[in-house]
């Protein structure tokens, strides 16, 4: 008997292989992996030889980057499409993009400073750029976004040297007050950060909500003490991550849930992580996870690979299953090296890792 020939080219250029591989993210078939969490990444640019070397090592979900992109320029429904098309060539769904102007960077360097300086017209009109990208992602049939809403920014104090030359990011507070002068967002109190959180959420989460994408917002990385540079960071306490998500209700409104930087705001994160990941986890406010782990706590800490770290990496992915998340797992600020300098090394370790722990688990 003649066995037919799997011709997997015609199958990806038919457009059947993304429901087959990727099942809920692109609206299809239901996936053997649902109620599986699944390992991602987000590094990009996503370039077909970024995709390859996902490729190579299991990375089947992503978040993405479009390449040579100017900063200002809206990411239009057919560079959308041809992305996603791109990915599915490679075997990979592209579960979710990055929003180029909302990203993690200080104020004072940013070019779209509008929605976090409050100031009117001018943040309507990046708030429409918001809307935009969710309509035109949702025509693409891509369902997530994610996103930052900071204003002093991602900050670290330094780095620190660990086995094999490796380098880790630091935090230390203590370090940091050559950085303690206000920005030209002046002094920002909690309030203040408030109304424009609430002011942007009232204009983006319900076109989200009309088509069905997922805002994951990240929090305020590092966690910093009231009046920090003039701001009050509510995004850096477990009660302000619980007070976001209830602003405008929606199952398209949640987090980016960096257990990392949630981790750093706690005074004891190897015993009171499980208690935030399930009270966000139970209220399926958990779109996407960077998984990393901190040797520490607030205010002094250094960034570790996952088995080095202090959380317990194997219950954290058990409950993370028990409670039915099903999104990616991605390595975060992974260390570099002289051996290593884009930390491919270090990625191609973690997600090894983090692969045998979803199959455990």
């Amino acid at each position: 008997m003649t066995r037919a020939r799997f011709d997997r080219r015609r199958l990806f250029a038919g457009g059947l292989a993304a429901p087959l591989l990727l099942g809920r993210s692109t609206g299809g078939a239901a996936s053997s992996t649902a109620g599986v969490p699944k390992v991602g990444c987000q590094e990009g640019p996503t370039t077909d030889e970024w995709l390859r070397f996902f490729a190579r090592h299991g990375v089947r979900h992503i978040c993405g980057v479009l390449p040579g992109k100017p900063e200002d320029a809206p990411y239009t429904v057919d560079e959308l499409s041809a992305l996603r098309d791109r990915c599915v060539k490679h075997g990979i769904a592209l579960e979710m993009m990055t929003d180029p102007n909302l990203r993690p960077t200080p104020i004072d360097e940013s070019r779209h400073p509008a929605i976090m300086l409050g100031t009117s017209p001018e943040r309507d009109r990046e708030i429409e750029k918001v809307q935009t990208l969710i309509r035109n992602c949702a025509r693409a049939g891509i369902r997530a976004i994610r996103y930052n809403l900071t204003i002093i920014g991602y900050q670290r104090s330094g780095r620190t040297t660990g086995p094999g030359g490796a380098s880790y990011t630091v935090w230390r507070l203590k370090d940091a007050s050559v950085r303690r002068k206000q920005t030209r967002a002046g002094r920002v109190t909690a309030d203040s950060f408030w109304e424009r959180i609430t002011y942007f959420l009232d204009r983006v989460i319900p076109v989200a909500t009309e088509h069905k994408v997922r805002m994951a917002c990240h929090p305020h990385d590092p966690p910093t003490p009231p009046g920090f540079q003039g701001v009050d960071s509510v995004l850096g306490t477990v009660e302000g991550l619980k007070k976001f998500v209830s602003i405008r209700e929606s199952p398209y409104h949640g987090l980016n849930f960096c257990q990392g930087t949630i981790a750093t705001m706690l005074a004891d994160p190897p015993r009171e992580i499980f208690d935030v990941i399930r009270w966000f986890g139970a209220r399926k406010k958990i779109f996407n996870v960077h998984f990393r782990n901190i040797h520490g706590a607030r205010d002094d800490f250094e960034e570790r690979l996952p088995d080095t770290g202090d959380i317990d990496f194997v219950k954290a992915m058990r409950l993370y299953k028990e409670l039915g998340y099903d999104g990616m797992m991605m390595p975060d600020h992974v260390p570099k090296s002289p051996d290593d300098p884009e930390e491919r090394q270090a990625l191609a370790y973690c997600y090894g890792y983090i692969k045998a722990l979803i199959q455990s688990a």
